[in-house]
């Protein structure tokens, strides 16, 4: 899925509304629409410039989970990159 990052969740409001658009049938149409080789890329670019802002920066900790990599600064701020541990699962024989 996306790639995203902050310091922190979204807040109950954002989440309302996210979840007002997934039941949303013209949103799902949408969604349907998007070029997954455009979506990779955009995502890419966007983790690479969230990744030029730690240029400089002391990385304490990073951690791979299920569903996302995270970033914790000596600053304590924590970034989250989600979409690079999905997996299509392994490949049939034959």
């Amino acid at each position: 899925m996306a790639s995203g990052t902050g310091t922190g969740s979204p807040g109950r409001d954002a989440l309302g509304e996210l979840l007002n658009d997934i039941s949303n049938e013209e949103f799902v149409r949408d969604l349907q629409d998007i070029d997954p080789e455009a979506f990779r890329e955009a995502e890419f670019e966007q983790t690479q410039a969230i990744l030029d802002t730690l240029i400089g920066k002391r990385i304490k900790r990073a951690t791979i989970e299920d569903s996302r990599i995270v970033i914790e600064t000596d600053e304590g701020n924590r970034y989250f990159f989600f979409g690079f541990m999905a997996s299509a699962g392994p490949k049939p024989l034959g």
